[in-house]
């Protein structure tokens, strides 16, 4: 059996390593010919906008699926006529846009932070007088990874961030002061099968996910956290892995973006889940039954961003788990990533010791 992957990056060619096993084959939609799932799989190289090129990546799939959500809807819609496509398109449609994303969160009970639509400077002044300072404003849609987003902390912070992304549609949220970023990962099965990961801790510099660990606790958060994904699942009629990135604020979640595919916070489950993300993914849409989420102890990840270690040295720490995406190595550019696994909270600490000991000689 052959599944489309939209999008070529390091997601798509986890997902492909993950359906080997499995007897599947995937084949890989991308703009770019050196997409890293390309050394690995079928590329198609062809513009999205592109129906021909669509046609022949189309031609003799079983079911299509995406690993970046960032994928013009409009091609998908194409697509959909043609295969089933998983996860549905509507959750795609609703994570592309902030505006309309914390609206959906906020129609189903859902709390998200104070926000507001930017259209023009006034708008923004508008939405000041309503969040109050600091707040955060950010391009509507195509921002990751910290891209798309300026901290407004006082007024003399208007003029740089209004030239850096005015003329587009914004939005304004009020800043959460959270006291830790948090995801969930869900999966749902054509068959209405649920499964939830362990709650996952992240840490993020320069608006860029560094570090992930799991599980994260108290249990009573986790149950939180899986109300809230088992909404959107619900209502989405979703299939499929989804992340839920959240915040922590005084003891309760609050929603801040949804991801309709496998995610970076869910990395460390290759090595410590059960089933990793990636599998699960694969068995959802394709109607199997889910493997179990359970978490294999203790486990972190480490993106490898714009940096190139000494592998021998990172696999000479007990428990670590290298993975490189064949990418050329750029500032700001993820290019691997590492996981640890431990029996206990305490060798994991120091393994992550060891680990980001050696990550800072590489960065000096």
């Amino acid at each position: 059996m052959q599944i489309g992957v939209l999008g070529g990056g390091q997601l798509g060619r986890m997902l492909a390593l993950a359906g080997y096993p499995l007897g599947l084959r995937c084949r890989f939609f991308d703009p770019l010919a050196e997409a890293p799932a390309g050394q690995l799989a079928e590329l198609v190289v062809g513009d999205y906008a592109d129906e021909g090129a669509l046609a022949r990546f189309a031609d003799g799939l079983s079911l299509l699926t995406y690993e970046f959500e960032n994928v013009p809807v409009s091609a998908v819609a194409w697509l959909a006529q043609r295969l089933p496509v998983y996860p549905p398109p509507v959750a795609l449609e609703v994570a592309q846009d902030r505006v309309a994303e914390k609206t959906f969160f906020q129609g189903l009970g859902i709390p998200t932070p104070l926000f507001y639509p930017v259209l023009t400077c006034s708008d923004l002044q508008d939405g000041l007088e309503r969040t109050g300072w600091p707040a955060l404003l950010k391009t509507r849609r195509l921002g990751y990874d910290g891209k798309g987003q300026k901290l407004l902390r006082s007024p003399a912070d208007l003029e740089a961030a209004w030239a850096a992304l005015g003329g587009q549609p914004l939005i304004l949220e009020a800043f959460m002061p959270f006291e830790r970023e948090l995801s969930i990962l869900a999966v749902r099965s054509l068959g209405g099968q649920v499964a939830f990961y362990p709650l996952v801790e992240n840490h993020h510099a320069g608006g860029i996910l560094r570090k992930s660990r799991a599980p994260a606790m108290p249990a009573r958060l986790q149950h939180e956290a899986e109300r809230i994904a088992t909404r959107v699942l619900e209502k989405l009629d979703y299939v499929g892995v989804l992340a839920i990135e959240l915040f922590e604020v005084e003891g309760t979640l609050w929603a801040n973006e949804m991801a309709p595919r496998v995610h970076n916070s869910g990395h460390w489950t290759i090595e410590g889940a059960e089933t990793s993300q990636f599998e699960n993914h694969l068995r959802a849409v394709l109607g199997l039954p889910l493997g179990s989420t359970a978490p294999r102890g203790q486990a972190a990840m480490l993106n490898l961003i714009g940096l190139r270690p000494d592998f021998a040295r990172v696999l000479e720490i007990p428990g670590a788990h290298l993975h490189w995406y064949g990418k050329e190595v750029r500032p700001g550019r993820k290019v691997g990533h590492v996981t640890l696994r431990a029996d206990t909270p305490q060798e994991l600490e120091a393994r992550l010791v060891r680990l980001e000991a050696l990550l800072a000689e590489v960065t000096g």
